[in-house]
């Protein structure tokens, strides 16, 4: 029987990589009673068979942050335990055999120098002397990050677990954990399992699910979401090559394909662009250092396109072809966090065949946020409450790592949708927009019309870094939104109804805008953290004296009802998901008042419905309640209509705005209109990290009201001074396309990067949005008297920064008589 605690301070569920990473930084942090439990040995899930590739540079600035800290970790691992990590600082260089994979490059390379990850791009020569035994005659271009490398994924685990021990930390193995013991919705402990039977108990406020590709059916045991899936990933590893020398990491994602050097041979691996699922009715019960069944004819495409890259290998024997399972999500990028369904019960898995390179900073990220009760820095691109209950399906899982793992080397195009396992939510009228020429992208889970094909054009997406297929509709529909009249679907929109005799109570406490306003008032707002960083950003909508409804992205839905039950408290109110209740018709532009009119029987001016006011109104035979707000800086409603109602008052408005030119809008056409108005969009420009105030915020923020969360902090900046702003941008050049991350230029040298950009077909340009840093004495005259420019796949551009919105900046178009 194995000697176990009765209790401890946290549990940590799996001994990976991940599991072993949390456990040393709890422990370096100062915790003790900390308890790893393995079911079979460490690393023998997928950490022994991973590639160990370790590469700095991510598609976002903290997680680059997270990639770094890893590197600089398995770095000084083995002086601090003694035990080696093969860690191997030899660079990494990926190639390019195309034009568009040259501009991602490019593009990736400029994201580099934003983040300050060193980075060089490099001829075709270069790329030869570098790696001499690459064909090139087809290579474009190539790119060299100095500072990545490669490590032995076992004994980095091995050495983070000692790392643990020698701060206190136990780790058992042989001991499977087979339920997480809950009481009154929090976390109570560990029931487990050793190798000879004996069962037992152990009490603990917090557990760790590091369980990888066991950790969906460990965590759905307790109704937790954790949507990963196994996949199986082969590479091959040669004979010995005599003469062989060191050798950077090679990644050529045009051919699915990357190389790596070690001890004089070579390892060939793949991210094929139709991956095999594995695991689908569950692991066997003795799985350990287990490797899959052969398949020479899946991996055959590679090794013929390997073998003419690199002649070396048509010379060479094949010592090892390995096949084992690795686990991928539904959008290609790993969980942390605290699970919103149970209070203590915390994740760290999934990680996309980079867990290597992530598990160091994630293991770290987790221990502060663990420690503190909150992120140490913006985490929302990995955080747990981004899953959606649906993706628990084990089918819409198994159909949609069949995409995710060949992701990892696809081209990263802007826009870019899956194609796998789509249709699961669509609004009541999907059909009516499909029927319509609607091509739909997806967020979470959502269906939604993001342009609408011109008859006889083909309505699917042509992917590229310059002006894409779609880029002449959406500025048609923009134009529309802009000089007439459009209209659009957004019944993802989250919706939720917090009721009760505390409901305003509560809600004044989370929110920094004044709630306390008349029944039909629609108030804009923020919740904010203890840092005056936004944790939501919403609209409310008093119903009643006891009734509001928070409406909310469809992408933050569970995040935000995960905030408000957190902070339920002893408050007499009820919080409910009322998303799917209602659909949700925005009708904007300058001629919106005249079409509802036609088929609404009610006083649209402004003296009857002013802007920020929520009313019911009768549309064609129904009833809906119409929102006078919006989000793309024009008159306009958002119609808010019984699911059942919706197809009705659809056709309604279609067919009485014929003569008006109604126009149907996709989410592209008002992404460009919002940024031409300066509008913040969460999780791009504003998040968790930033400051209400610096976001340019502060006039939704009321703290003469009494108390709230973030209240302080707030107060405490103003009194400060603020360190960074938030600008908005236009490139002079009206050729260059902007998406995000693009570096920002102050007088010539890199202080930030683009949050967001999108065109601006009023504007006439690309438009972007970024923070600055600033002098806490600086005015914003002296800001702007500034010279920037945006740094575009290699090339600086000149552009215009504004502190107000480029477009109406006085908010009259909203105000339209």
């Amino acid at each position: 029987m194995p000697d176990l605690p009765n209790s401890a301070r946290v549990v940590i569920i799996g001994g990976g990589i991940s599991g072993c990473s949390v456990a040393y930084h709890l422990a370096e942090r100062g915790w003790t009673d900390i308890l790893l439990l393995e079911r079979k040995r460490l690393t023998s899930g997928t950490t022994w068979h991973a590639a160990g590739l370790v590469g700095q540079l991510r598609a976002s600035q903290n997680m680059t942050r997270l990639a770094k800290y890893s590197a600089d970790l398995y770095r000084r691992l083995e002086a601090e335990t003694g035990l080696a990590t093969g860690f191997s600082q030899r660079g990494s260089m990926t190639v390019a055999l195309t034009p568009a994979r040259r501009e991602e490059l490019l593009r990736q390379a400029s994201m580099a120098r934003a983040f300050g990850v060193e980075v060089n791009e490099l001829s075709s020569g270069e790329i030869k002397a570098l790696y001499p035994h690459l064909e090139t005659r087809d290579v474009v271009s190539g790119v060299h990050l100095p500072g990545d490398g490669q490590a032995d994924p076992a004994n980095i685990a091995l050495a983070l677990a000692k790392g643990a021990r020698m701060r206190g930390a136990q780790i058992q193995e042989g001991v499977k954990v087979t339920r997480v013991t809950t009481d009154r919705g929090r976390v109570s402990g560990v029931d487990w399992q050793d190798e000879t039977g004996e069962t037992g108990h152990i009490a603990a406020p917090h557990v760790v699910n590091c369980g990888g590709m066991w950790g969906r059916d460990l965590a759905a045991v307790n109704g937790v979401t954790l949507p990963l899936h196994a996949c199986e990933h082969f590479y091959i590893v040669t004979e010995a090559i005599p003469g062989l020398a060191q050798l950077p990491v090679l990644r050529v994602p045009d051919e699915c394909a990357y190389y790596k050097e070690d001890a004089g041979k070579i390892l060939l691996g793949a991210f094929e662009p139709v991956a095999k699922p594995w695991g689908m009715n569950g692991i066997r019960e003795d799985f350990c250092f287990d490797q899959l069944p052969e398949d020479v004819d899946h991996f055959e495409p590679i090794l013929e396109k390997a073998i003419v890259r690199m002649p070396l290998l048509a010379e060479t024997g094949i010592h090892t072809f390995f096949n084992g399972p690795e686990s991928f999500t539904p959008d290609d990028r790993y969980y942390l966090g605290a699970a919103p369904e149970i209070c203590g019960y915390w994740v760290a898995a999934g990680y996309n065949s980079v867990g290597i390179a992530s598990s160091g900073g994630a293991g770290m990220a987790l221990a502060a946020w663990m420690d503190r009760g909150e992120p140490p820095f913006d985490l929302w691109e990995v955080d747990i409450r981004r899953a959606q209950p649906f993706q628990r399906n084990r089918h819409y899982l198994r159909e949609r790592v069949t995409e995710t793992l060949g992701l990892l080397y696809a081209d990263h195009y802007p826009y870019r949708q899956m194609a796998t396992a789509r249709g699961v939510r669509r609004s009541p009228l999907h059909e009516h927009l499909r029927s319509r020429g609607a091509v739909f992208g997806e967020v979470a889970g959502w269906e939604r019309a993001n342009w609408f094909a011109n008859e006889g054009q083909v309505a699917e997406y042509r992917y590229s870094w310059g002006r894409s297929n779609w880029f002449d509709n959406a500025a048609a529909e923009h134009h529309a939104l802009r000089q007439g009249v459009g209209l659009l679907d957004m019944s993802s929109f989250g919706k939720i109804r917090v009721e009760g005799r505390d409901a305003l109570q509560f809600l004044q406490g989370l929110c920094g805008n004044d709630l306390s306003v008349p029944e039909g008032r629609i108030v804009y707002t923020q919740m904010l953290n203890a840092r005056g960083g936004i944790e939501s950003d919403l609209t409310v909508t008093r119903l009643s004296e006891t009734a509001f409804l928070l409406v909310v992205p469809g992408a933050t839905l569970q995040r935000d009802l995960s905030w408000l039950r957190r902070h339920l408290g002893a408050f007499v109110a009820t919080i409910i998901d009322v998303s799917s209740a209602e659909a949700v018709i925005p009708v904007m532009g300058p001629l919106s008042r005249a079409l509802l009119s036609r088929v609404a029987p009610a006083d649209l001016s402004n003296e009857g419905h002013p802007f920020g006011t929520a009313r019911e109104i009768e549309i064609g035979l129904g009833l809906a309640r119409a929102h006078r707000v919006s989000y793309v800086g024009e008159l306009g409603w958002e119609i808010y209509v019984s699911s059942e109602q919706a197809a009705h008052v659809f056709e309604t408005l279609v067919e009485a705005g014929t003569d008006l030119g109604l126009k149907l809008c996709g989410l592209h056409a008002m992404d460009s209109c919002r940024i031409e108005k300066a509008y913040r969009h969460f999780g791009h420009d504003i998040t968790d990290e930033d400051h209400v105030l610096e976001a340019g915020l502060g006039f939704a923020v009321k703290t003469a009201k009494g108390d709230f969360i973030g209240r302080e902090a707030v107060l405490r900046k103003r009194e400060e001074g603020l360190s960074r702003r938030l600008l908005q941008f236009r490139l002079d050049d009206p050729a260059p396309l902007l998406f995000h991350n693009e570096p920002i230029l102050r007088d010539g040298r890199i202080v930030g990067q683009v949050t967001s950009g999108a065109y601006g077909h009023t504007l006439g340009a690309a438009i972007g949005l970024g923070y600055i840093p600033c002098r806490r004495d600086e005015g914003i005259d002296e800001i702007l008297a500034s010279s920037y420019e945006i740094e575009v796949a290699g090339q600086k551009v000149a552009a215009t920064a504004s502190l107000q919105p480029l477009y109406d900046p006085r908010s009259q178009r909203l105000h339209t008589p």
